[in-house]
């Protein structure tokens, strides 16, 4: 509390504090899309949560209603837990593009429903709310948190409870310890040492939350346990909490929440008030939610005023209207005969299209079985084929035996194969590519085939995920079933085959019923938006390329990775020996507060800024400033850090992805990862194995080639850059891509006014840096960073650069005015790349721009090598080889030995040439190749 503010609030007040972020998320994720007529902004979040505030409003009248509210939310993303733990929250998914623009909103119809809003930059939101609640039963005050986040069950207590709005729940100290196996005072302790994957708290390894109860209960507290550790007779338990101590007591700081926040408000300040008419009313009426403009009228009392007439625009974007069938799974059919399953054909047949899913034993297309297979050919018409469902565990007499009612997998696979292979008939999936996969195993090339998750990537990049259970809550209003529903999770999750049959039918039939519902509202959008090309011959068409080279794979030599493991180990040891004779003492190097306190309180270095628990930040950024400043320790603890994760994330990991069977790394391209139209790669992810220092370039050298057979790298010559001098309309960079001149060496000359000749290298630094910034839409700060300049020489430098080039600044003016004016950019060939958030204000703004900027360049990269790999396959048919893998902008194959050459002057006419005839570039496009017995050799 401000200093020299004072509280009447006390005994009888009643302080209710909404958690407006759950608000938000369950509004946005609970409810279809809705944009707003007038100019298609996305407004559905908001919408809801209006809605939301209008039912709370309803529902605390009463007796017992509130003497005092607000509506808490996060401001930001850093906060000082950030600083503590840099890794805090890191692997949280971004916020959807849609929703971004709509969290200001949210804020104002807080503040029109005359409810205190409140952010504090640098905090959460749950520590607001724990200032707040702590001053409150202080003061003898009684408070309701609505909410149901297990983060804030720890300030339960005497005066404060927790209400969980959606159950209509009440959570008092019991309901905690039904929770967390402890009561509210020692939450913190159990979330400490049980950690928290979602905000990436690292915890004690191995201890869940049921474990951590037990030891807190027999323990009494956290540092009574730790104290007490050596007593533990469990081995494995006994060593985690030794050897974890500073990670064990580093999460209780980052768990805890901060009651002793300074506000600039009082107590009394929330009082709560009657709503604003007027202001309320011209938010709602702006927002054009005539519903709920009506409701609010009716309420209290008025007249609703008269909304202007919807916009004769069309909505492109917008969900077309859902399919009026409800989902009955009650329909859908158990195909337990052959003759049930020959009818089946004979609907495919008549009809022309089926949808089609499998289910399996797990993820791995590679290694899972098939359980069975799902069929339907118009709304509501769905059966399922169940294959290999088995009796569980809990069956004491059959458990493992195959469940009567299902056809022999070979008779299935025979009387489905023809119909699954007819160029006649299109077969319709969600992530095709998987069951494609999956059914390439058992014999079956599915083919011709359409996706709806490509279908919505074409239509909606940069709108929305494109998840199955995500486009049929937006463009169905349907839930559909979660598989966690079946097979549960954690240590107790099954696999499919043990999931009742009856159970499996409505699951698996709906999935099949939802693929089939979309295609029929994705597929007529494609031609009315203007995306057909893109959809048929950029997406549809790759994935069966991206299948076969998932199938195939890329050796990798298990010895290989081994050996760097070891080395890397001896690396770290020896940095770490040479750490700590820098720091003249032995700490652990992995520890960020031990580092801290030798950083900034032993050595005294400069720059130590402390979050709220007293340890230092030592962020990366951090240390490359120390070690910018010539000091060795922060460098060399850099280097560490990096060897560190080479190891765990590539020479270890990488090991335990060699499939058993092939000796080789299957990974997964994902044609959605990126809304530029770049592919990203998972289990594992090569798209990001570092290639900047010797270490990382290393890691190539165990993806090898087997005997008789070599590797090919082709690699396209910096096609953003040549793109940027086509788009630009840059004359002197063009002819200089089209005489072969060194394009940095180049720039560096037009501007500093240095002769080719002999250049410097620092300066063609410089102006490399500029030239790839610049795609980007670098700041002067960005700049200043990256070179290590003062800000304004850095800023002079993208000055001056713009003077000389000013094609450049056109194209960055031209593209974001009219990313502003459609909500969306285009690459060359048409793909649209959507900038829901190019209009809001603040920070979110610059980064809109910048990638608008960005993503018409980086997505017609995209789109070329994409139209490389569809004409790869037939163009390279002639020859013993196989394309394997991408990454960005490379392609790599296997070849035999004699056909190398060959089949890099195919490969490099076909990569070279893949724009035309769609799109005629001003710049030549060049292809770099190489040949190795392994990935870094080609290189």
């Amino acid at each position: 509390m401000s200093e020299g503010k004072t509280d009447s609030f006390g005994k009888g007040c009643h302080l209710h504090l909404i958690d407006g972020s759950a608000f938000i998320f369950r509004a946005f994720h609970a409810l279809p899309p809705l944009t707003r007529k007038s100019d298609g902004l996305p407004v559905g979040a908001v919408s809801g949560f209006c809605n939301m505030l209008f039912k709370y409003i309803e529902d605390s009248a009463g007796p017992d209603a509130p003497t005092h509210a607000a509506v808490v939310f996060d401001k930001g993303s850093h906060t000082f837990r950030n600083d503590m733990y840099d890794l805090y929250k890191a692997n949280r998914d971004a916020m959807p593009e849609d929703l971004r623009p709509q969290m200001p909103l949210t804020r104002a119809a807080t503040r029109a429903f005359n409810i205190a809003c409140l952010e504090q930059e640098g905090f959460e939101a749950d520590d607001i709310i724990a200032t707040l609640a702590c001053r409150a039963r202080e003061a003898g005050g009684r408070v309701t948190i609505i909410s149901s986040d297990k983060d804030l069950m720890q300030l339960v207590g005497d005066g404060v409870e927790m209400l969980d709005a959606m159950k209509n729940k009440r959570i008092d100290r019991d309901g905690v310890f039904e929770k967390f196996g402890v009561f509210p005072e020692r939450v913190v302790d159990v979330q400490a040492l049980a950690g928290d994957s979602v905000d990436n708290v690292p915890g004690a390894p191995g201890i869940g939350i049921k474990t951590a109860a037990l030891l807190i209960n027999e323990y009494g507290d956290l540092d009574a346990l730790l104290a007490r550790a050596g007593e533990i007779k469990q081995p494995k338990r006994r060593e985690t909490l030794q050897n974890n101590v500073d990670q064990i007591r580093l999460s209780r700081d980052l768990v805890k929440l901060d009651c002793d926040m300074v506000l600039d408000y009082t107590l009394d300040s929330l009082e709560v008030k009657d709503p604003d008419l007027d202001a309320l009313l011209k938010f709602l009426s702006e927002m054009e939610f005539r519903t709920i403009v009506k409701r609010a009228a009716e309420r209290f009392g008025v007249e609703a005023p008269a909304l202007p007439e919807a916009g004769n625009a069309a909505q492109p974007d917008a969900p077309a209207a859902p399919q009026a069938l409800p989902f009955d799974h009650d329909t859908y059919e158990w195909v337990r005969d052959l003759g049930a399953l020959e009818r089946w054909v004979d609907l495919i047949r008549a009809r022309g299209h089926v949808a089609l899913d499998t289910e399996t034993t797990g993820l791995d297309e590679m290694q899972v079985d098939l359980v069975g297979i799902s069929l339907c050919v118009e709304a509501g018409v769905a059966c399922y084929i169940p294959l290999a469902h088995t009796a569980g565990d809990d069956d004491l007499f059959g458990a493992g035996a195959k469940v009567e009612g299902q056809l022999p997998l070979e008779m299935v696979l025979d009387t489905l194969r023809p119909v699954l292979q007819d160029a006649a008939v299109m077969k319709i999936g969600q992530n095709m590519k998987y069951d494609a996969k999956i059914l390439a195993r058992y014999g079956v090339q599915v083919a011709p085939y359409d996706d709806t998750m490509l279908m919505s990537y074409a239509l909606h990049a940069g709108l929305h995920g494109h998840g199955m259970d995500a486009l049929s809550e937006r463009y169905l209003s349907h839930n559909p079933i979660a598989i966690k529903e079946l097979i549960g999770s954690g240590k107790s999750q099954i696999t499919f085959d043990k999931v009742d049959i009856a159970t499996a039918v409505k699951y698996a039939a709906e999935d099949a019923d939802i693929t089939l519902r979309l295609w029929q509202v994705f597929k007529p959008k494609l031609h009315a938006t203007r995306v057909t090309t893109v959809y048929e011959t950029l997406e549809r068409p790759l994935s069966p390329v991206l299948a076969r080279m998932e199938m195939h794979g890329v050796l990798v030599n298990k010895d290989t990775l081994s050996r760097m493991s070891n080395a890397f180990a001896q690396k770290m040891a020896g940095l770490e020996a040479e750490i700590h004779t820098l720091a003249g003492e032995s700490f652990n190097v992995g520890s960020p507060k031990q580092l801290g306190e030798i950083l900034f309180d032993k050595m005294g270095l400069q720059g130590g800024k402390k979050g709220k628990t007293g340890a230092y930040a030592t962020g990366a950024d951090i240390l490359e400033d120390l070690a910018a400043e010539g000091h060795d320790l922060p460098a060399r603890v850099m280097d560490w850090r990096q060897l560190s994760k080479l190891k765990s994330t590539y020479t270890d990991a990488l090991q335990t992805f060699i499939n058993p069977e092939t000796g080789r790394v299957h990974t997964s391209y994902l044609q959605t990862g990126a809304v530029t139209g770049r592919l990203s790669s998972s289990d594992p992810n090569l798209q990001n194995i570092p290639i900047r220092s010797e270490e990382g370039r290393r890691i190539r050298e165990a993806f090898i080639a087997p005997q008789g057979r070599k590797l090919v790298s082709l690699d396209y010559s910096q096609i953003e850059l040549r793109i940027l001098a086509h788009v630009a309309g840059i004359d002197s960079l063009k002819q200089a891509f089209r005489d072969g001149l060194d394009i940095h060496a180049l720039t560096a000359s037009e501007m500093f006014n240095v002769p080719l000749e002999n250049m410097d290298p620092m300066v063609r630094r410089q102006a490399k840096a500029i030239n790839f910034g610049v795609i980007y839409g670098i700041s002067g700060f960005g700049l200043a960073r990256n070179l290590r300049i003062p800000r304004a020489e850095a800023q002079g430098f993208i000055d001056r650069y713009f003077e000389r080039f000013p094609g450049i600044k056109a194209y960055m003016d031209t593209t974001i005015a009219f990313a502003k004016e459609h909500e969306r950019v285009e690459t060359l060939f048409g793909r649209k790349i959507h900038t829901p958030e190019i209009n809001a204000k603040g920070p979110t703004a610059g980064f809109a721009k910048r990638a608008a900027i960005n993503a018409p360049i980086q997505g017609t990269a995209a789109d070329i090598i994409r139209r490389a790999m569809v004409r790869m396959d037939s163009a390279i048919a002639q020859l013993d080889a196989k394309m394997l893998l991408q990454v960005h902008d490379e392609l790599i194959f296997e070849v035999a030995e004699d056909q190398c050459d060959a089949l890099i002057k195919i490969a490099r006419e076909v990569m070279e040439t893949a724009a035309s005839p769609a799109v005629h570039l001003d710049v030549p496009i060049e292809v770099d190749g190489g040949i190795g017995d392994s990935w870094a050799q080609a290189h």
